[in-house]
């Protein structure tokens, strides 16, 4: 992992002060990061299984992510040696709702369906 991990308090892309919520949105912006938070939410998986749920995303770019989500304390190894999600990784799963349902309200909008998608409540 040659970059450093985003931190508040430290200058990150958007911030020379480091701004929480812009170390956030670095740490969250890179290449993977939200995708494994994501597959990570319903529970502990091994790193094959997790890189199999992410399209079979490279596994040097598997490992870096996950090194870096481990430094900021939102991922780390279960007894079992899997990932998991720490109790603050845990504590973004209410913000990825909202998130979720706006992109399917988006798609929906920009394909024409005006049927609501399987699984939510907006419509």
């Amino acid at each position: 992992m040659a970059k450093m991990v985003p931190s508040p308090g430290r200058p990150v892309r958007g911030s020379t002060t480091g701004r929480p919520i812009m170390a956030a949105f670095d740490l969250l912006g890179r290449r993977w990061a939200l995708r494994v938070l994501w597959e990570l939410r319903a529970g502990p998986l091994g790193f094959r299984e997790l890189q199999h749920r992410c399209d079979a995303m490279s596994s040097s770019v598997l490992r870096d992510r996950l090194a870096e989500l481990t430094v900021a304390g939102l991922v780390a190894k279960d007894d079992d040696d899997r990932h998991a999600l720490t109790a603050m990784g845990d504590e973004m799963g209410p913000a990825f709702g909202p998130i979720n349902a706006w992109a399917e309200r988006w798609a929906r909008q920009l394909t024409g369906d005006v049927s609501p998608a399987p699984g939510t409540r907006d419509g």
